[in-house]
């Protein structure tokens, strides 16, 4: 029963984790994918301030979440590194160049070209990489004895390609919004005009994937469709919160659009989960396969029990201090 209990801990805290990363991470990539779009340079100031402060910490839930899934379920590791490492490899370049971007860009007059290229780069790279990982979890993995036996490119496949283009066009939604809450002026005005198209295309990728996806693995196809039951509202919720976007985007409500976008991931996530659940290494292997001894997970939790208030507070703390508009001429640089 310990097992048992610690184990549904573990799987909550590292959800959680990766939920928090995606949607606090996932609008500042979003900005970099819009970058090469963007107005004027005025604009793209304002893109980068409005998440300098925030960014790095952001990142923050990426670590809590690998660390977390190395110590609690570390056959997750032993079979998702091998299949996935050059995918791994491309998210974490990507990251790095985005932020080696961040600290250059206000500093460079001469090269500020190459530095907004990297930024964009950065972040297209690390967000397709991230969309078709989650792609190739969907499918599952050839595993034998607890061990990889696929390729290094088995991981690539139409449908995570799909995926990443996906992930790409719905951090760029998120980053859209956001612009939407922090700008003002003719930045906002081009937030506000490009919201609507990248929530069409959003929901045409989510279409696509939904009806691709029970195609690629059984047990969501069983889960889906072997009968009618409460998962079908997760599809619908997130579909609810992308009129909401639309709407509101329509009466220029500018805090709106943000949490409703918010709010389509949360439910796209959820339906990921209960789609698999409780499956961690697909196809066969369940979360209680993958967990580590119940003495690892409690000597990892008890750590947790105190750094995760601690993020939560500064993280928190950061965003209420950087709250507010960001203007042309003025930023955290």
């Amino acid at each position: 029963m310990e097992m048992f209990d610690l184990t549904l801990i573990w799987a909550f805290i590292i959800g959680f984790g990766i939920m928090m990363y995606v949607l606090m991470d996932g609008f500042d990539l979003g900005l970099g994918i819009l970058y090469p779009f963007a107005p004027d340079e005025d604009a793209r100031d304002v893109m980068m301030n409005s998440v300098a402060p925030i960014w790095d910490g952001n990142e923050t839930w990426l670590v809590l979440g690998g660390a977390g899934l190395l110590g609690a379920f570390p056959l997750v590791y032993s079979v998702f590194l091998p299949a996935l490492y050059i995918g791994v490899f491309l998210m974490l370049a990507g990251l790095i160049f985005r932020g080696v971007a961040f600290e250059f860009r206000f500093k460079s007059r001469r090269n500020r070209r190459w530095w907004n290229r990297a930024f964009c780069w950065g972040s297209a790279i690390a967000a397709f990489a991230q969309g078709a990982v989650v792609g190739a979890y969907i499918q599952g993995f050839p595993v034998e004895d607890f061990a990889y036996v696929g390729g290094a490119f088995d991981w690539l496949t139409p449908f995570s390609v799909l995926t990443g283009l996906g992930l790409m066009a719905g951090y760029a939604l998120l980053g859209a919004t956001w612009l939407i809450l922090k700008s003002e002026g003719h930045v906002q005005d081009w937030a506000y005009k490009i919201t609507p198209l990248l929530l069409a295309i959003v929901l045409f990728v989510f279409a696509v994937i939904s009806l691709w996806t029970p195609f690629v693995n059984p047990l969501v196809w069983e889960r889906w469709f072997g009968n009618i039951q409460l998962i079908w509202v997760f599809p619908f919720m997130a579909l609810a919160c992308a009129f909401v976007v639309f709407r509101s985007v329509q009466k220029r409500r500018e805090g709106v659009p943000f949490l409703a976008t918010i709010g389509i991931y949360v439910f796209t996530y959820l339906g990921l989960i209960v789609s698999k659940w409780p499956v961690i290494v697909p196809p066969d292997y369940t979360l209680w396969d993958a967990a580590s001894s119940p003495e690892s997970q409690l000597f990892l939790l008890v750590g947790m029990v105190f750094v995760i208030p601690i993020i939560l507070t500064y993280t928190a703390w950061t965003y209420w201090v950087f709250r507010g508009k960001v203007r042309v001429g003025e930023g955290y640089h």
